[in-house]
């Protein structure tokens, strides 16, 4: 039976463990979560301090992203800056809490030592109407960056993966401290109260722009920090990165292991949209998530439920593990991997099927009956058996 993101929320909420790791297919509602959520905890911006209010609920998704916007200097294409919409967050974290050095350290440790990212003080310019306007502080951001002939390149502008990950690191710079504050039992040896009220972080897809080297380094440094964290503070954590999820699952599986059901501290779950726009919330504690075996999976219900449940997205499913077992087996085309005497056909229909996704709400598909008994033939008689993939309903039923 489905729910609402509500619901799932408030299913969140009601959870006591210390942390839920949430897998979820982008464009099924992450986002959409973590706002239901700090609405059910905090009606109010769980991002922004109010005076006199502290926060019950810090989060970062796309909306902590869109705090920060570029100016390209469209007249002179010289003085590109990165600007902050004004916001109690980024104030709260540069000029109340002091981060600048630990953003700008983390940022550089994922992305360039060399590329430095450099804060404005307050000052005044001229509007228009020749009026004094006084810019903010920690408003503007500018990028420089060195080369090894002592050459500095001034007002560059980054990548969008820099980017991301410099406004990952604010928060995550952030996060570091609350989780050292909160580690004082005796609230008044704190250094600060902002934090007293704070209940749940809610990250939502930290950073997926990194290589994968790194991915695995943020992964292994949130997975610290949580378990560094002696607070009754809760973490949720979604993501659409199999890699990340995987890491973190083992992460705390290594932390848990020694404790029986009741007294581990984290759940792994897997959200997932249903037909008729509600969701469901998975418990996937069996085992690490394996992304492509969810795939295939996916394709053996499909295919065992009759043609009627075979869609167009299930031809997404079936590229997405061709593209990744080629790529195992070392051949250069995953249309290799297809039945050699139709192969052209089959790709070009693969192909075909794979130019919109449903998953992605662009259209409701008609697949034709022989396209699913291509994608039959293809599950059940080539992948399964040639490339010895144990089958999840074969084992669902002896299990």
């Amino acid at each position: 039976m489905g729910q609402s993101l509500t619901e799932i929320a408030a299913k969140l909420r009601d959870t006591r463990k210390k942390v839920q790791l949430i897998y979820a297919f982008n464009g099924v509602g992450k986002t959409r979560l973590s706002r239901e959520f700090k609405e059910l905890i905090s009606p109010k911006d769980g991002s922004e301090e109010s005076d006199g209010e502290r926060i019950k609920v810090l989060y970062y998704n796309a909306f902590t992203e869109d705090l920060f916007y570029w100016d390209n200097d469209l007249d002179e294409d010289k003085n590109r800056k990165l600007i902050i919409h004004p916001n109690s967050f980024t104030d709260w974290v540069f000029k109340v809490q002091g981060q600048e050095n630990n953003v700008l350290k983390h940022f550089q440790h994922y992305t360039n030592d060399k590329l430095t990212p450099s804060f404005n003080e307050e000052y005044a310019v001229k509007d228009k109407d020749n009026q004094d306007v006084t810019i903010r502080a920690y408003s503007e951001i500018k990028f420089s960056l060195e080369r090894g002939n002592d050459e500095k390149i001034d007002n560059i502008k980054i990548s969008k993966g820099e980017e991301s990950c410099l406004i990952w690191c604010v928060f995550y710079s952030l996060l570091g401290q609350v989780v050292e504050v909160l580690n004082i039992a005796d609230k008044t040896d704190r250094d600060t109260d902002q934090f007293d009220d704070l209940e749940y972080i809610f990250i939502d897809d930290p950073v997926s722009s990194l290589d994968e080297n790194h991915l695995i380094e943020l992964a292994v440094n949130i997975a610290e920090l949580i378990k560094d964290s002696k607070s009754d503070l809760k973490f949720i954590i979604t993501t659409h990165n199999p890699l990340f999820y995987n890491v973190l699952y083992n992460e705390l599986c290594n932390a848990d292991k020694e404790a029986d059901d009741k007294t581990k501290k984290s759940m792994k779950q897997r959200l997932e949209k249903l037909e008729d726009g509600t969701y469901v919330l998975h418990d996937s504690n069996d085992s690490p998530f394996s992304y492509h075996l969810f795939l295939l999976s996916e394709l053996e219900k499909a295919t065992n439920s009759g043609q009627d449940c075979i869609q167009k997205y299930h031809f997404n499913f079936l590229r997405n593990i061709l593209e990744k077992t080629a790529t195992f087996l070392g051949y250069k085309q995953w249309k290799e991997l297809l039945p050699h005497d139709a192969r052209e056909a089959y790709y070009n229909r693969i192909i075909n099927l794979c130019s919109h996704s449903k998953h992605n709400g662009e259209e409701v598909s008609i697949v034709h009956e022989n396209d699913k008994r291509v994608l039959r033939y293809l599950v059940k008689e080539v992948i399964i058996p040639t490339y010895h993939f144990k089958s999840v309903i074969d084992n669902n039923q002896n299990g």
